[in-house]
């Protein structure tokens, strides 16, 4: 029996095929942890616009009600002292109220921000890598043509796709692109 003659060139077509399954599966799994990130750094993010907004309406009955018992207080009658008192006790206490409330729709919103900030570094990373996925499989489909019609040309088209796939591989770690 004669054993049919294996091209050489074969042996690299088996050999960048693994190469770019590898990086397409590495590619598929970092994608989706990026993406999975993003989903829920948004979910938090949304979470703190909500507290940031419950601070401040908080803090605008407060500021409601204590311009209120301003006003009242300026219609008592000069002999009501300890009534005024009251009223400026409760005054002072709606404007630390306020105040506090304040200080933290600030931290709430720069807490929002930076998760935001984290969420769009996910999507940058994210869309790399689901780019990297595409050429990659064009590149895995390409060989596969090449390697069962035994057409050289199909080749090195797959291997151009998959030079193209491993540069979006890489920008999805260091993101350079």
């Amino acid at each position: 029996m004669s054993e049919e003659k294996k091209d050489a060139w074969l042996n690299y077509l088996a050999l960048t095929t693994i190469i770019f399954a590898v990086c397409a599966t590495l590619s598929t799994f970092k994608g989706g942890g990026f993406s999975t990130k993003s989903v829920i750094t948004q979910a938090q993010a949304s979470d703190e616009w909500a507290y940031y907004q419950s601070k401040g309406i908080k803090s605008y009955i407060y500021q409601l009600q204590s311009e209120k018992l301003e006003l009242d207080l300026m219609g008592l009658k000069p002999d009501a002292a300890k009534l005024s008192s009251i009223y400026t006790d409760k005054i002072a206490d709606y404007k630390k109220k306020i105040e506090k409330y304040e200080k933290e729709k600030t931290q709430s919103q720069e807490k929002a921000k930076a998760l935001e900030a984290v969420r769009d570094e996910a999507q940058v990373h994210s869309k790399a890598f689901g780019i990297a996925v595409i050429y990659l499989q064009i590149a895995i489909l390409l060989s596969s043509i090449a390697g069962l019609l035994k057409k050289k040309a199909i080749w090195y088209g797959g291997v151009a796709a998959g030079l193209v796939g491993l540069v979006y591989f890489a920008d999805g770690f260091l993101v350079f692109i």
